[in-house]
Order: C-alpha cells, then sequence, then structure tokens
C-alpha cells in the first residue's frame, strides 16, 4: 500500500503558477537532466572524493534508478535516505525522482526509534543507509527494523565496508546498465520528497513536497540571491537530509545548474577549509555553525574569499553574530525565516548586515514567487490590519502539499483554503517587512508567566563574553519551570550569571525573564539536522542540580486572563 498524500491547496491555484511562469512544470530529474544536457562538465559535486561532473552523475543515477527498478520500486513508492553528505545523496536523491518515487531523506545520527517512526507512517518499501558512518550502523540497524515492518521490503547498504547479510549492495546496483532506463516523468505536482521537522510534536512532523514546489517556489528563493544568474557554487553546512538541506538536490542542481559543496560531516575547520578551497558563492548554514567559525577566524585574523552571501537559517540570527559574520566574511548576510511546514522570508542581498528592530533581526520582505504572507488571527485565522500582531501564515508556490499520514496536523495547521499555520507571531510593518517576534508555543511558563526564551537569548548574545547562547526551561517544584542559560564562553572569558543578569537589566529586560540557572558548556551540542539540541542540554540541566542557581527574582508576574 502507497500512502495517501493529498495536496491542500486549491488546484486551480496550484496550475496559476505553472501558467505564469513561477513554477518549471517539469520534475526535478527532467530539469536536471536539461542542466547536464545544456553543460556536460559542469561540476555537480564537490566531496571528500574530488569533483563529479553533470554527466557522470547523471549515468550514476541512471545506473542506480535501473537497480532501484529491479528491486521493485515504483512511481509513488516511498523511500527512506539516511547518508551522509556526499555523492551518494545526491545520486539517491535524482534517481528517486527519475522513478517517480518519494525520498524521504532524515540524517545520519538519528536513531532507530525515529527511523521506524517515520518509515512506518509513511509506508515507506525500502530505505538506503550507510553501512557506517561515526560510529553508527545505519544499514545493519534498518534491517533489523525492517523484520518487524512487513511494508519494508529492501534495505539498501551503502559503503564503505561491506554489506550486511540480508541488505542490497548499493555497489551491486550501480553496475546496473544505464542505458536501460527509461524515466518516469510524473507529474511536476506530484510528491518528490518528504520534508522532516521535529517541531513541537511528540514525533517528528513529515510534509510532502511536490516537484514544482521545491524547483519553483524553493527555486525562487534561491534565485533571489543569485544577482547575475550564474551558476551558483553552495556550501552546505547543514545535511542535505535536512528541510534546509533541501534547496540542494532540487534547487542548486536541477533548478539552477549549480554546484555542491558538501562535507560529510560539519566541524568548523572543516568548513574554513571548504572555503578556502572551493570558494563557494553561498554558503548556507544554522548560526550556532557559524558562531563556531567565526571564534576560529577571530582566533587566527585570517582574510576568507568573499562569497556573494552568507545565508543562515534554522534558528534565530541575532544582532552580534549577524555584523561579526558580515565584516569576517565580507559579503551579506541573508537571514532565512523558514520552516519545513512551508514558510519562507529573507532580508536579501541590500543589506550587508540585515536589518534589526527592538527584537532583533527581522525576517525580511516576503516574496509572493515563494510564499505569500499575512498576518491572522490565530483563533479565526481572519487577516489582521498593518501592524498588528498575529500569527504569520504563509501560501505560495512552495506550500507543500499536506502532512503525511497526519490529518490531525492538516486540520491544526493548515487553514480550509491551504493556509499554512507557522505557529509564529509577527506583524508586518508598513513598509511590508515581516517582523517574528515569538511562538505561540514556545515558552516558558515560570508561576504563571511565559517567558520567550529567544527574547532572552537575543539578549544575552550581545554580552561581551558570550560566543553562544541557548535558553530552556527546566522544571521546578515551585515554580513549574525556571530559565536556564546554557552558555559557550568567549576564549579565557567565563561569565558569572550574576553578570549575565546585570546584562539583561542594562538592555532593559524585566528580572522576571532572566535566566535562574547558568550552564557554562565549551559547545552547544548540535541535532543530527545541525541545530543546537536543546533536549539534550535540558537533560544535561536536570540530570545536573548543582548547575548555578540564581537569587530568586520575585514573585511571579500576574499572568493576563
Amino acid at each position: 500500500m502507497t500512502v495517501e498524500l493529498h495536496d491542500l491547496l486549491p488546484a486551480e491555484l496550484r496550475r496559476s503558477w505553472v501558467v505564469d511562469g513561477t513554477c518549471p512544470d517539469l520534475d526535478l530529474y527532467s530539469l536536471f537532466r536539461a542542466r547536464q544536457i545544456a553543460n556536460l562538465h559542469q561540476t555537480a559535486v564537490l566531496d571528500a572524493k574530488g569533483k563529479l561532473c553533470y554527466t557522470a552523475l547523471d549515468r550514476k543515477v541512471r545506473c542506480l534508478a535501473v537497480g532501484l527498478r529491479g528491486l521493485g520500486i515504483r512511481p509513488g513508492d516511498v523511500v527512506g535516505v539516511q547518508l551522509p553528505n556526499n555523492r551518494n545523496a545526491v545520486i539517491a536523491d535524482l534517481a528517486l525522482a527519475a522513478l517517480g518515487a518519494v525520498a524521504l531523506p532524515f540524517p545520519v545520527g538519528r536513531g532507530v526509534l525515529e527511523a521506524e517512526c517515520l518509515l512506518r507512517r509513511a509506508e515507506g518499501v525500502a530505505v538506503i543507509a550507510a553501512v557506517e558512518h561515526r560510529d553508527f550502523h545505519h544499514a545493519a540497524d534498518l534491517l533489523a527494523l525492517s523484520r518487524s515492518m512487513p511494508a519494508l521490503r529492501h534495505v539498501v547498504a551503502v559503503g564503505p565496508g561491506a554489506a550486511p547479510e540480508g541488505t542490497a549492495a548499493w555497489s551491486e546496483l550501480m553496475r546496473s546498465d544505464p542505458q536501460a532506463f527509461v524515466p518516469a516523468r510524473p507529474d511536476p505536482d506530484s510528491a518528490a520528497r518528504i520534508l522532516v521537522s521535529s517541531g513541537s510534536e511528540a514525533e517528528p512532523k513529515m510534509i510532502a513536497y511536490s516537484h514544482n514546489a521545491l524547483a519553483g517556489g524553493r527555486g525562487n528563493f534561491l534565485a533571489s540571491l543569485i544577482p547575475d544568474g550564474t551558476p551558483p557554487r553552495c556550501l552546505f553546512l547543514v545535511p542535505l537530509a535536512s528541510a534546509f538541506g533541501s534547496n540542494g538536490t532540487a534547487v542548486t542542481l536541477a533548478r539552477h545548474g549549480g554546484t555542491l559543496v558538501l562535507l560529510d560531516h560539519f566541524t568548523p575547520d572543516a568548513a574554513l577549509a571548504a572555503v578556502r578551497e572551493h570558494e563557494p558563492t553561498h554558503v548556507l548554514g544554522v548560526p550556532t555553525m557559524i558562531r563556531m567559525m567565526l571564534e576560529r577566524l577571530d582566533a587566527t585574523g585570517e582574510r576568507l574569499p568573499v562569497p556573494t552571501a552568507l545565508v543562515m537559517g534554522g534558528a534565530p540570527l541575532d544582532e552580534t553574530t549577524a555584523e561579526a559574520a558580515a565584516k569576517a566574511f565580507g559579503c551579506p548576510v541573508v537571514n532565512l525565516y523558514g520552516s519545513a511546514d512551508g514558510v519562507n522570508c529573507h532580508t536579501g542581498l541590500a543589506h550587508t548586515v540585515p536589518p534589526t528592530d527592538g527584537t532583533g533581526v527581522v525576517a525580511g520582505h516576503p516574496d509572493p514567487r515563494v510564499a505569500e504572507i499575512r498576518i491572522a488571527d490565530p483563533d479565526t485565522h481572519a487577516a489582521l490590519p498593518g501592524g498588528a500582531v498575529g500569527e504569520i501564515i504563509s501560501r505560495g508556490p512552495m506550500t507543500p502539499l499536506c502532512y503525511v499520514a497526519a490529518p490531525d496536523l492538516d486540520a491544526r495547521y493548515r487553514t480550509p483554503d491551504g493556509w499554512v499555520r507557522t505557529g509564529d507571531l509577527g506583524y508586518l510593518d508598513p513598509d511590508g517587512v515581516l517582523h517574528v517576534v515569538g511562538r505561540l508555543k514556545d515558552i516558558v511558563i515560570r508561576g504563571g508567566a511565559n517567558i520567550s526564551p529567544a527574547e532572552v537569548e537575543r539578549q544575552l548574545s550581545s554580552h561581551p563574553q558570550v560566543c553562544d547562547v541557548v535558553c530552556v526551561g527546566v522544571p521546578d517544584p515551585l515554580m513549574g519551570e525556571r530559565l536556564a542559560a546554557c552558555v559557550v564562553p568567549r576564549s579565557g572569558q567565563t561569565p558569572t550569571l550574576e553578570e549575565l543578569r546585570a546584562h539583561l537589566t542594562d538592555r532593559g529586560l524585566e528580572r522576571q525573564k532572566h535566566p535562574e540557572r547558568l550552564l557554562v558548556v565549551d559547545a552547544l551540542p548540535l541535532t543530527p539536522a545541525g541545530k543546537p539540541d536543546r533536549a539534550a542540554l535540558r537533560e544535561r540541566l536536570t540530570a545536573d542540580l548543582p548547575a548555578t542557581p540564581a537569587a530568586d527574582p520575585g514573585p511571579p508576574l500576574a499572568q493576563a486572563s
């Protein structure tokens, strides 16, 4: 059985973006083939193995597609992909698109329980996984999992290393005859990829995207950051298997004919080496990654080749990081506000340092060729007037089809006419600039008073002794929750909790919002998707009760009804 993936947007609206040229109306593999034919020897991928041109990549894609078809993979089948950032992940992406199958990528390092949840709910018929990567043995783990999942018929094991008995060896599939392959040519408005987002749900959310939504909507986002139309050379610090990383194969290669520069694992030293060696036009990462790189550059004073843009998304960007990054990289810093659920807005190339307001870096001008944005009443979904704060909702060419096997999420996060509810609060100013001011749910409730961790993080990031910071709520028997600051100090400088609280007072943040615990760490733990791992920090704080407590900041604020 194939999972049902329906489109929650009106069909006539979806087709209107094809008619006006906003979306290309071609499947991802056909777009890629057009790029390959136009420039046979353009470099498609730069990874640890070196260069791979479009023609060589296409041959490998066809080999894999023939091999997968021989395993019984058919149009509409969901196939999981758990591979590191290298050429094999790109080959798998394109081969599945050429078969008309639906790719379900998730990053290496995610455990077998999450993999089971994803594959079972999406009715995955196969999964392509690494034999070994950084002490993980995903292929063997997934093979064991498949024995309790009748729908999961095949595990394709990708070396290096011997394929476990019972799996299909990638190396054998790649020996297939590429001449025998005839592409499926799926409907461009049909599902091509499922994006995974942890969000605030108990289980990861899965969101289905069509070929047009990826290459058209998301493709228009990257197009706005390519001033002269030259094919981009994009260094992806985030996993291609993440939502942010979905701008890799489908957008950078298939839509724009560019080059992917890939690291199989992020470290600040490897990322800086890639910038030096490959001179990317675009560097894409989360702010925490960039802060790690900036710390290395602070120590060496090195000047890097100047990219066209440094694009930061996946987490809020603070003013201090934006200014330091613009100075160090010498290019515009682009603040990307977006999510797997279907929202995108960014600050563009007009400013070297993105504009700010009283709450931090703004989100930028919405682009209707990517996603139109409105501000709505959270309860009625009715549009609010300009300047009013409400829930940010989004609809446009990049809008996904639906949530996968989750009608409850469709009902909760999509309006009857297809708008995506982000759960974020914001407003549009008189110039049409989007300002994000907080989350409907992402709050710490201390004694009945709501505290926004993002608000406190923005203010703490400007402290001279703070390199990076994440704030989380920790359980408390008296107040319900208390706020904790997890701080990476600058070299040789470790602030005390009292110093941080004094800084917040100077910045005008009321005392009841100050952190009451401090955890100092050498580096923030990252999730497999490259974002700060708040759950790991919360777990450490919960276990580490002696972590520095503050004097009680006073009684809880009265909560308005």
